[in-house]
């Protein structure tokens, strides 16, 4: 339920942002995704490498200004949920939340990544383990 409201709440007025300055067509372009596994609609409408750089900046910045400054994303505050630095339990810095963003990629292209957590008891998936963050339940 928090990645959705995330999505909603981050991920739809970045696009629209992206989409104002680059134009509608940036909308029906490929993803990086889309390279990445190679789809064809990569080959036959590649994306704009400025408008996909621009999203992910964008996309970083506000997740970890948000979980710098709270711990929390609008979907992770609705969860009931912080992230923190792990030996600390206060706000994590903002090196390791760029490590932890950017761990998420990782974790998603192996899907093992998120699935860790399942096999830890303190619940850290490979981005917490990559960056030395966790998240915990709000008292």
């Amino acid at each position: 339920m928090g990645f959705v409201t995330d999505i909603f709440m981050i991920g739809l007025p970045i696009s629209l942002l992206v989409t104002a300055f680059f134009g509608y067509d940036q909308m029906h372009t490929a993803t990086g995704l889309d390279v990445i596994v190679h789809d064809p609609k990569a080959a036959t409408n590649p994306p704009n490498p400025v408008a996909s750089v621009l999203q992910i900046a964008l996309f970083m910045l506000t997740y970890v200004l948000l979980w710098h400054y709270s711990g929390q994303t609008p979907g992770k505050k609705l969860a009931r949920i912080r992230v923190v630095d792990a030996r600390t339990f206060q706000n994590a810095s903002y090196g390791k939340l760029v490590l932890r963003f950017v761990g998420y990629f990782l974790s998603l292209i192996s899907i093992v990544g998120f699935l860790t957590g399942l096999f830890r008891r303190d619940k850290r998936a490979l981005h917490d383990l990559i960056s030395g963050t966790a998240v915990i339940r709000e008292a």
